[in-house]
């Protein structure tokens, strides 16, 4: 084999997959070898007569990649020695902390077991790096779950407590997000909603991080688990064009036998109405399945819900019926929430001083100070009075009645979105 290429065994946990071959340069797959196992092909590939299609690998394995639009990358990858972010992806064997997937080296005896990041240590020096730390040694280790972590925010993965935790940021002037989170955990957890707990971590090392404030939750996969994105997952059939994007992704989850999905993805839209969300995008929820036996388990749990509140408006234009983008079935929340088939869930006495609870999380911030903190807090309990009308008049009302009405008014982004 050229020096200019390496060749890989695409592993699935410890299950041989199909032998697939990197460029050196710019870590791209150039060829695909002998196929071993292809049921254990990452969902959504497509397969023709048993050949895979290797641009929709390509895509996939660029998936794994930290985007280019990450706060402060380029920077950090003067310090790593690397010219692109997908290159780091290699350097890990592909190993992340959401899924079983990795490639080992042709010839080599490694083992699942001997480097999944789930419970094996893995390195600190990326991540000290794209939190603006580190030095120019050449002799960083490079084995570490932060060269998977997609998203455009400040992040890496911490071993806390015994547990995996990753560790989050905010943007711009006010850094709202991880205060976002925090309080849509708390909604959740008030609702009965399945989700991602996360904490609010201020100064959490005051020699790496610096005095602003991040979110950090547990990871919720383990070591036998694995999450597949909505997007993937809506790939596994061809939509047809009178079929919405919602109809499609429900159409997908029964075809592959994954129980509760309406549910779930109702009361994913009751947050989102709830908090304004304007970034739940395809890959910003999903499913969880069994990684060796294929079993699709559900719905994963709410999680990555701080790009909300009107984060990046000024005070002055916060209020509870301002308008904001929407993601991923409809571009208004005002349309999404039309989708929602059930209410009766829902227990408006549970929201009972939200406001107050986003006071408690955001007290004493330097960040979310206390003028917009008391905007945020009445604009959310006006968001929770217009949900209680929706959730009145449904009762009265069959919204989007067939499927040709919900795609005549589906104008919402509808393609893959990795920031």
């Amino acid at each position: 084999m050229s020096e200019l290429f390496t060749p890989y065994m695409l592993m699935h946990g410890n299950i041989p997959v199909v032998e697939i071959t990197l460029d050196v340069a710019s870590g791209a797959i150039v060829s695909i070898g002998a196929v071993k196992e292809i049921s254990h092909l990452p969902v959504g590939i497509p397969v023709r007569k048993q050949s895979i299609d290797r641009s929709a690998l390509n895509e996939w394995w660029r998936g794994r990649t930290i985007p280019e639009s990450r706060l402060g990358i380029r920077d950090a990858l003067i310090k790593l020695h690397m010219p692109n972010t997908q290159l780091l992806v290699e350097k890990c064997l592909g190993l992340s902390l959401s899924d079983q997937y990795w490639i080992c080296p042709v010839g080599s005896e490694l083992s699942w077991a001997q480097v999944n990041f789930f419970e094996n240590l893995f390195s600190g020096d990326v991540g000290d790096i794209l939190f603006g730390k580190g030095t120019y040694d050449s002799h960083i280790n490079l084995m570490s779950p932060d060269n998977t972590t997609d998203g455009w925010l400040k992040k890496r993965w911490l071993v806390f407590d015994g547990k995996r935790c990753l560790l989050k940021g905010g943007s711009g002037a006010v850094c709202q997000e991880p205060y976002n989170e925090v309080l849509a955990s708390r909604i959740c957890e008030r609702l009965g909603i399945s989700h991602v707990a996360y904490t609010l971590r201020i100064n959490p090392d005051s020699e790496k991080m610096g005095a602003s404030p991040y979110s950090m939750c547990e990871d919720f996969i383990a070591p036998d688990t694995e999450l597949i994105s909505a997007w993937y997952i809506m790939q596994t059939e061809r939509k047809p064009n009178h079929i919405s994007v919602y109809h499609h992704y429900l159409n997908c989850c029964e075809k592959l036998g994954i129980p509760g999905i309406r549910e779930a993805v109702d009361r994913m839209i009751v947050l989102d109405y709830l908090i304004v969300n304007e970034d739940r995008h395809q890959n910003n929820f999903g499913i969880i399945r069994r990684a060796d036996t294929l079993e699709y388990i559900g719905a994963a749990p709410i999680y990555d819900s701080g790009t909300s509140l009107w984060l990046d408006k000024p005070t002055a234009m916060i209020y509870a019926g301002a308008k904001a983008i929407c993601k991923p079935f409809k571009s208004s929340h005002e349309e999404q929430i039309k989708l929602v088939s059930d209410f009766t869930w829902l227990d408006f006495s549970a929201l009972t001083g939200i406001g107050e609870e986003l006071k408690e999380i955001a007290k004493g911030s330097i960040f979310v100070d206390e003028a917009r903190c008391n905007t945020l807090c009445k604009a959310l309990k006006g968001r929770v009075r217009m949900l209680e009308k929706v959730a009145l008049s449904a009762r009265h009302t069959v919204f989007f009645e067939n499927m040709q009405s919900d795609v005549i008014r589906d104008i919402a982004y509808s393609g893959k979105d990795v920031e």
